[in-house]
């Protein structure tokens, strides 16, 4: 059963405002709606890269990593490239929440834009700032703050002159970018890059990280051309409870993939909608399975569920839920207590059954070298 979900990566789909649309279950938070210039009818364009995938859908374009290629060794053609041509297009600023940096590429994009006058921040983990890239960044007079805490400053995110919106579960580091599963979506939005932004200052002017926490969100529901995008950012918003409501109303199916999954919460939730009925199959990082301490892998395997360690020699480093394939949870945020309550995180839900198709492209890969 394990082999049966291998299918082509590549989808093209029209995209169309009323096929976008779904009912989102959390119907109470706050709407703001997104004009877009973007014909809706646009078919989703296949974006090529040597070591990567990618989709444009007009709004939004998603990258995943491809570490079987034969030119991700050489550190090339990679998901980094699309996000350099994005710095090197900003004219007014760049914000950057990372928590390492390793990349030359972005490191040098940034240097030019800092150069040409555009206005560069970033902060990061305290315990990375230490790198060559971060320092080379700072010896050139590019403000870089670090969290200065036990918790870890574990957002991946940039935003670009206040109106897009780089997240994932992508390090900027060479292994993030190409030994490892990872994804990365480029979300053009005012609205969005706002909530990503306010999220910034938090850290880089109020000096608040962690559960020093203010919940101060001012779209935490985007919608653009009919899709729903509920932003979270961890532990402000109580990611968690938000998530059991999401996994308790899947109908058909739950699909995951995690870097790590201790939180009892979420396990819990999983196995339930299983025992109801519901198809659930996922894939867990290995060295994460092997290490952690309460893994859920165990329980989902003891209940006779579809879920494997993984196949890659580097890490699955997504963090990923597809529920009903027209719902997908990603970003930076791990299925644990730390993220929920000690770490700076970033999460989003989108309600895009083409977006969760390309999610469950990536899935089907990761799940046909899972062992």
């Amino acid at each position: 059963m394990k082999k049966i979900l291998n299918l082509l990566f590549v989808i093209l789909i029209v995209l169309t405002a009323c096929d976008a649309a779904i009912t989102a279950p959390l119907a109470s938070r706050p709407q703001a709606v997104d004009s877009v210039t973007e014909d809706p009818s646009a078919t989703l364009i296949d974006i090529p890269l040597a070591a990567g995938y990618g989709v444009d859908g007009g709004w939004f374009e998603l990258y995943f990593t491809n570490p079987t290629s034969p030119l991700a060794s050489q550190e090339t053609g990679g998901i980094d490239g699309p996000l350099v041509e994005a710095i090197d297009s900003a004219r007014l600023s760049v914000d950057v929440a990372i928590y390492s940096l390793s990349l030359n590429n972005i490191r040098d994009a940034l240097l030019r834009a800092h150069d040409r006058g555009v206005r560069v921040r970033m902060v990061m983990e305290s315990d990375n700032l230490d790198r060559t890239d971060p320092q080379k960044l700072k010896e050139a007079g590019i403000p870089i703050l670090g969290d200065r805490r036990e918790g870890l400053m574990h957002n991946k995110f940039v935003v670009i002159d206040n109106s897009e919106v780089w997240t994932g579960s992508t390090n900027l580091t060479d292994s993030g970018a190409y030994l490892d599963n990872n994804n990365l979506i480029r979300i053009r939005s005012v609205k969005v890059a706002e909530n990503f932004t306010k999220e910034f200052e938090e850290m880089f002017v109020d000096d608040k990280f962690g559960d020093n926490i203010v919940s101060e969100t001012p779209n935490p529901r985007v919608t653009i051309d009919g899709t729903p995008i509920d932003v979270y950012f961890a532990p402000d918003d109580n990611v968690q409870a938000s998530l059991v409501d999401i996994i308790n109303n899947a109908q058909e199916s739950i699909y995951f993939m995690a870097f790590s999954f201790t939180a009892d919460p979420l396990g819990g939730a999983v196995r339930a909608r299983a025992e109801d009925g519901v198809t659930v199959a996922g894939v867990m990082d290995t060295e994460q399975v092997n290490s952690n301490i309460g893994t859920e892998f165990d329980p989902f395997r003891q209940a006779g569920l579809d879920v494997y360690r993984d196949g890659n020699e580097g890490q699955m480093h997504h963090k990923v839920m597809i529920i009903d394939e027209s719902i997908v949870i990603f970003g930076s945020y791990n299925f644990t207590k730390s993220a929920e309550t000690r770490n700076d995180e970033t999460l989003l839900v989108i309600y895009n059954k083409d977006i969760a198709a390309q999610f469950m492209a990536e899935f089907q890969r990761v799940y046909a070298q899972a062992q």
